[in-house]
């Protein structure tokens, strides 16, 4: 599988409002599942593939809506982000016409930077990228 983000698309092969069970065709059985009941009866069901991503799923039929993703390999615009610091990502953003961004320290530790028109976080420690969270 190839390990390029489409933003508001997908990661890969993997697309938004896949289905769970296509999803594991492509990727096989995840590490992990668990589901998150809401307050709403809303039901989260959760794939996680241990150094790959998380992957996360919602509605009546499970489909995919977002993306956290570790994998190293992991490219945006043709660029490996995982070899980027901070700033080198935000210029790619930047250049590829993502302009609006917002960026917060966490209570744990982490800096975020969010792209909002891209649905897109990039979450930083110590100025090295470790997560990028995508969305629909």
């Amino acid at each position: 599988m190839n390990s390029d983000i489409q933003i508001k698309q997908g990661f890969g092969d993997i697309k938004f409002d896949m289905p769970i069970e296509e999803v594991v065709a492509i990727l096989g059985e995840p590490n992990e599942v668990e589901t998150i009941e809401s307050a709403g009866d809303e039901t989260t069901t959760v794939l996680r593939y241990t150094d790959k991503m998380t992957l996360f799923f919602e509605g009546d039929s499970p489909t995919l809506t977002c993306i956290d993703i570790v994998d190293e390999k992991t490219t945006l615009f043709g660029k490996n982000i995982f070899d980027m610091g901070e700033k080198e990502i935000v210029k790619l953003m930047v250049d590829n016409q993502y302009f609006e961004q917002d960026v917060d320290n966490e209570d744990w530790g982490e800096r975020r930077v969010t792209f909002g028109e891209g649905n897109i976080d990039f979450y930083f420690e110590d100025d090295e990228l470790i997560s990028a969270i995508i969305g629909q």
